[in-house]
């Protein structure tokens, strides 16, 4: 297990270390934006909180998540692939979202009375994936199809029920190992079909939304196989967002339809996770949520809104 040095000023002054801790947890992890988003948000809230990124695989989470626990002076953690099904045995509670969903990526830290050190997890991914497709211009009930069956896919599972989508297509290299997220859809009530990877190039553009839950570059073989026009008024959310461009975002863009790039929905999620990390779980008196939308967009070069 490393800390990574990442891009940004803590939010302490410099030269003393933060009273609290956070941090982002994942394999690999060098690419994280999230040290950026978070001290930005700090500064603004004017918190003394660090946040850093610490590379760990599945094996090392649980003896991670027994240090802060044992610490004390943590606030919280961000949990990122492959960590978001593999936490969940090492924490105390559950939001029943998190527990539907069975995928956790945040983690909030007690530290204070009788329930000191208890860690609840919860998710913060569907929000980040509803408000992004929200800002793109998606509307209500779109068709829709989700590539992947993964930690990500629940969580796009759910996001697609809040926006009142009338089922959902899973499309997945194998059937079988996808049963839990036709569980999570429901557990949800959104119809769902699983369907095989093969073929899905040639159906995507049949969606209003198509959201990507693939690994990086887990999906280029899609982006060549893409027909002309197909993508015309249709949008593709890819949550992988480096590298950037993807290939599947590039040819999908060059087809005539709408990108939402996943940044998008790593600011919406971030934006929730600062408000469970704060004390009294508000941006109040320091600022507004737009305020903080704002300042985390200054930090990772997206437009203000």
């Amino acid at each position: 297990m490393s800390v990574l040095a990442s891009n940004g000023s803590p939010a302490s002054p410099a030269g003393r270390a933060a009273l609290h801790r956070g941090a982002v947890l994942g394999h690999p992890i060098g690419h994280s934006k999230s040290p950026a988003l978070h001290r930005a948000a700090y500064r603004l809230l004017g918190l003394d909180y660090g946040y850093t990124a610490i590379d760990v695989e599945q094996d090392g989470i649980g003896a991670l998540v027994e240090s802060v626990r044992s610490d004390g002076d943590w606030y919280g953690l961000s949990v990122t692939m492959p960590l978001k099904n593999a936490v969940i045995d090492s924490l105390d509670a559950l939001s029943e979202t998190a527990a539907v969903l069975g995928s956790v990526n945040t983690v909030v830290t007690e530290r204070s009375g009788a329930a000191a050190g208890t860690l609840t997890g919860h998710n913060t991914d569907v929000a980040g994936i509803v408000n992004a497709l929200k800002h793109a211009g998606v509307g209500a009930a779109p068709k829709a199809a989700i590539l992947g069956g993964g930690g990500t896919a629940v969580s796009a599972v759910a996001a697609l029920a809040a926006l009142g989508a009338p089922g959902v297509d899973v499309y997945v290299r194998d059937v079988a190992k996808a049963a839990s997220t036709a569980d999570v859809a429901e557990a949800v009530s959104l119809p769902c079909r699983l369907v095989p990877f093969d073929g899905a190039a040639a159906a995507l553009g049949g969606y209003d939304v198509v959201i990507t839950t693939l690994p990086p570059r887990a999906a280029d073989p899609l982006a060549e196989a893409l027909p002309e026009g197909s993508c015309e008024g249709r949008f593709l959310l890819d949550v992988a967002y480096d590298p950037w461009p993807s290939a599947i975002a590039a040819a999908w863009s060059a087809r005539g339809g709408s990108i939402v790039p996943g940044i998008e929905m790593l600011l919406y999620q971030a934006v929730e996770q600062v408000k469970l990390f704060t004390p009294e779980g508000t941006f109040a008196p320091a600022g507004t949520e737009a305020d903080v939308i704002n300042v985390m967009c200054d930090a990772i070069g997206l437009a203000r809104r």
